[in-house]
């Protein structure tokens, strides 16, 4: 039996989120799963999420909403391709043959929506019905934190923030998990360059709730947007035993900490951290968070001049599996990362292939319509850097450089991408390109003032072009 402290069916229903089944038990699984997925964490003493995803199967395997986070959560980890065919779709139909079903309620109903338009990679459409849900019940928290994670992987940083900011006021201090929509607000803040408000709400957050690992996360990116990367190190360590607990956010979280190091030029430091927590946890955990975070985190330090040696094999055993899934852009770049650092072309091209083969597909997949103007061209010039054809990788990325939020992800994530086109125009043999490499990186400087790594490639550039 699942802890009394669960939400049951007539709790759900006094807070106007009433769950269409008859089972107490399937009520409380799915408020422990949903806390779960909230918390970032999977906790050991209800059996962790896996342990709740079958539980509430076995408690009603006809309740539509237990259908709908479990597959929900398996869509937006993105870590399975939910193509016609395979297991994930089938989990969508069953979840859409329910719903059909039975005499369920309007916002239920609208939840198995979104959830299908999601699987068919239509994110603009199933945020749209999540929104329509809010409208009318803004403590759907389910709503929120799915619609939070279709614009993050959308690049949608306005929405990021205003969809928590129009739900905040009907919360209340003493509705459960209250202290954590806090976090995702400041997230949303913090995008949308709002840091000292991001930082303040952030910190309220973690006033009520130490260990709430999303918080955390979110004064890290203001502190490396600023480049307070010594207040970053500090705060990174003094809290690490609150955020450690976080399992599913942990790795990216020490990600975060070797953002500073690297900035600071201390890859060794960096080094340390990646073998002894990121790709040790992205191994285990095979979560695409984790592994986009460690193909990111070697490719900024290869590009520093890092000596990163047999890591990218080993990284390659992670994500090659992955190369046909075509979820997101933002994931399929970052395996090709480690196709290309593994020296692995038949991998990298098949990436490449796959992907032009389904942007020429019709149909409603955000992705696959974005990746023929923004995603395939971005690969395209990560393939031309690594093969030293510079001068090729700045005409690809340079007309783009404004349209890389719309791959998803967040701006410190993104950097990546300015930093490989900084490194191309400064290594380009074209005059107008190296001149080029000087104004992004005066521009950087302007966005991260103070930044030892902006200041590195300046001197660098000066000193190669002089």
């Amino acid at each position: 039996m699942i802890a009394s402290s669960f939400r049951d069916c007539q709790a759900w229903r006094a807070e106007g989120l009433t769950l269409t089944t008859s089972s107490n038990e399937a009520c409380k699984l799915y408020d422990a799963i949903l806390t779960q997925y909230v918390q970032w964490r999977n906790d050991d003493t209800v059996g962790g999420l896996e342990g709740c995803i079958s539980a509430i199967q076995a408690a009603d395997p006809n309740f539509v909403m237990g259908n709908v986070i479990s597959t929900g959560l398996e869509l937006v980890g993105t870590g399975r391709s939910p193509r016609p065919g395979g297991g994930l779709a089938a989990a969508v139909s069953r979840t859409v043959e329910l719903a059909s079903s039975q005499d369920i309620s309007p916002r239920e109903r609208l939840h198995v929506k979104a959830m299908e338009l999601f699987s068919r990679g239509n994110f603009p459409k199933a945020c749209e019905v999540w929104e329509d849900i809010l409208v009318d019940h803004p403590t759907d928290l389910l709503a929120l934190k799915f619609s939070h994670d279709g614009y993050f992987y959308m690049g949608s940083q306005l929405l990021l923030r205003d969809s928590v900011a129009r739900v905040l006021p009907h919360w209340k201090p003493h509705m459960p998990l209250y202290s954590y929509l806090k976090g995702l607000y400041s997230f949303g803040l913090m995008e949308t360059r709002f840091y000292d408000q991001a930082e303040k709400m952030a910190m309220e957050a973690l006033t009520l709730t130490p260990n709430d690992g999303w918080s955390v996360h979110s004064v890290a990116h203001v502190y490396e947007m600023r480049a307070e990367l010594d207040k970053g190190l500090k705060f990174m360590e003094s809290r690490e035993k609150d955020w450690q607990v976080c399992d599913m956010l942990a790795s990216h979280n020490y990600w975060h900490w070797t953002l500073y190091h690297i900035e600071k030029g201390e890859y060794e430091a960096a080094l340390q951290i990646y073998d002894d927590q990121v790709f040790r946890r992205c191994k285990a955990s095979g979560s695409m968070l984790d592994t986009v975070d460690a193909s990111s985190m070697l490719c900024r330090l290869e590009m520093e001049g890092a000596c990163v040696k047999d890591r990218w094999r080993e990284l390659l055993q992670v994500t090659r599996p992955h190369t046909e899934d075509h979820v997101t852009l933002f994931n399929d770049m970052h395996f090709l990362m480690a196709a290309l650092g593994a020296k692995e072309s038949a991998t990298s091209q098949r990436l490449l292939e796959g992907l032009q083969e389904l942007a020429k597909e019709p149909g409603d997949n955000h992705q696959h319509q974005l990746a023929q103007t923004v995603g395939i061209p971005m690969c395209q010039a990560m393939i031309d850097y690594n093969q030293g054809d510079y001068k090729r990788a700045v005409e690809r990325l340079y007309p783009l450089r404004y349209r890389v939020a719309d791959i998803g992800g967040s701006d410190a994530q993104r950097d990546v991408f300015n930093q490989l086109l900084i490194h191309a125009a400064m290594k380009s043999e074209d005059q107008h390109h190296r001149k080029l490499g000087r104004c992004l990186l005066v521009e950087r400087d302007a966005v991260r003032p103070d930044s030892p790594l902006t200041r590195r490639l300046m001197q660098k550039t000066l000193a190669l072009h002089n």
